[in-house]
């Protein structure tokens, strides 16, 4: 057999096609490390939406000692820079935004300490669900009526203030993420302790199992 130099770019670039294609990730077995606070250092997800939102929910482990706010989960369209957003402005207290609105749920304070969450919102009532270690809080209500936008810029670790970016280190996560997951639908209890352990019932936008994601600064992939 004898190859040209083109037939070798030909079937270099059918090669670098194919692999453009593969499948994410699974991440099971791993977290992200965020090692300091930095004005810049996040993890993208590289997925979003297929169309605007009328119900979702959002669930992640953390395990960090801040004692300052932070960002976990910061959703931006170009129309609304928090349309979706987990923060944690001190301990014992977490605020989930859906439209640039937001409700607080009071949690037992602990650091050093690993926390999984779960957020769900759904339009037709405005209810909001929320779960802290598999255990249901009770559940409040905002923006009832609304629609989330699908064009969005999702990032871990940093708070948005402009779409994809105006990040403020002072709102930096610095710890460890895993376990993030995006539902087009709401989630029962049952099936929040499954995503605890990355076993699920329904098809997410995205999860753990198989995460698109693209690290942008000093984060790293670790077991």
């Amino acid at each position: 057999l004898h190859f040209s130099l083109g037939d070798l770019r030909d079937v270099l670039a059918v090669a670098g096609a194919a692999t453009s294609f593969s499948p994410p990730p699974d991440l099971e077995r791993h977290v992200f490390v965020y090692p300091q606070e930095t004005t810049n250092s996040h993890v993208l997800v590289r997925a979003k939406p297929e169309q605007p939102l009328q119900n979702f929910t959002v669930c992640l482990r953390s395990y960090t000692d801040l004692t300052r706010p932070y960002s976990l989960f910061s959703y931006a369209t170009k129309a609304q820079d928090n349309e979706i957003l987990l923060f944690k402005p001190k301990p014992s207290e977490y605020r989930f935004y859906v439209g640039g609105r937001f409700v607080t749920f009071h949690v037992p304070q602990s650091i050093a300490e690993s926390e999984h969450v779960c957020a769900s919102w759904e339009s037709a009532t405005g209810i909001v669900g929320f779960w802290f270690n598999g255990k249901a809080w009770p559940r409040k209500g905002l923006q009832r009526g609304y629609t989330v936008g699908a064009e969005a810029a999702i990032v871990l670790g940093q708070e948005q203030d402009a779409f994809g970016g105006g990040f403020d280190a002072r709102q930096s996560f610095t710890g460890e993420l895993s376990a993030v997951y995006m539902w087009d639908t709401g989630l029962s209890t049952s099936e929040v302790m499954g995503a605890m352990y990355n076993k699920l019932s329904k098809a997410p936008i995205f999860g753990w199992r198989n995460f698109p994601y693209k690290i942008v600064g000093e984060v790293y992939l670790k077991p």
